[in-house]
């Protein structure tokens, strides 16, 4: 059978999902019961099963007939979709990681063309001072020796 829409769309009643997943529809009520899966729901409160639970159905039967009980498939399925979102985030920090060592590269080449100009300009006037760097603020004002104070005025 051809995919539902995106696969999380919720069109499957309950007797076509228990076949899809070559499931009883007591055991799909039950794996409901237990947290193992939420199914959409209409309006009225029918079950309506998306493509994503039909494949989450198959991994739960893959599951039972390794001899998991439903415990560890609950704790196993947690697992997997824990993974699932540290694989996509890692995804995501690399292609930010490939975006960040770009711009790195592009601002040093900058910064170098930058700097090479600075040094031609700085030959081709020799004569012209530089700005000395501003005097520290804890400096100003003291009168040269260490530890004597400015005098008082009366």
């Amino acid at each position: 059978m051809a995919a539902a829409s995106d696969g999380s769309t919720g069109v499957y009643g309950i007797t076509v999902a228990a076949e899809l997943s070559d499931m009883s529809v007591q055991a799909l009520r039950l794996y409901e019961r237990k947290g193992l899966l939420e199914p959409a729901r209409t309006a009225g409160g029918t079950r309506r099963y998306s493509d994503t639970d039909i494949a989450r159905l198959r991994r739960i039967g893959e599951l039972i007939d390794d001899g998991v009980n439903l415990t560890g498939i609950a704790r196993i399925l947690g697992l997997e979709a824990d993974n699932a979102t540290v694989r996509d985030r890692n995804t995501v920090l690399r292609t930010d990681n490939r975006t960040l060592r770009a711009d790195n590269t592009r601002l040093a080449t900058d910064n170098a063309a930058l700097r090479s100009a600075n040094a031609e300009l700085a030959a081709d006037h020799p004569h012209q001072e530089r700005p000395s760097p501003p005097e520290d603020r804890r400096q100003a004002g003291r009168s040269g020796t260490r530890g004597s104070r400015p005098a008082r005025r009366s």
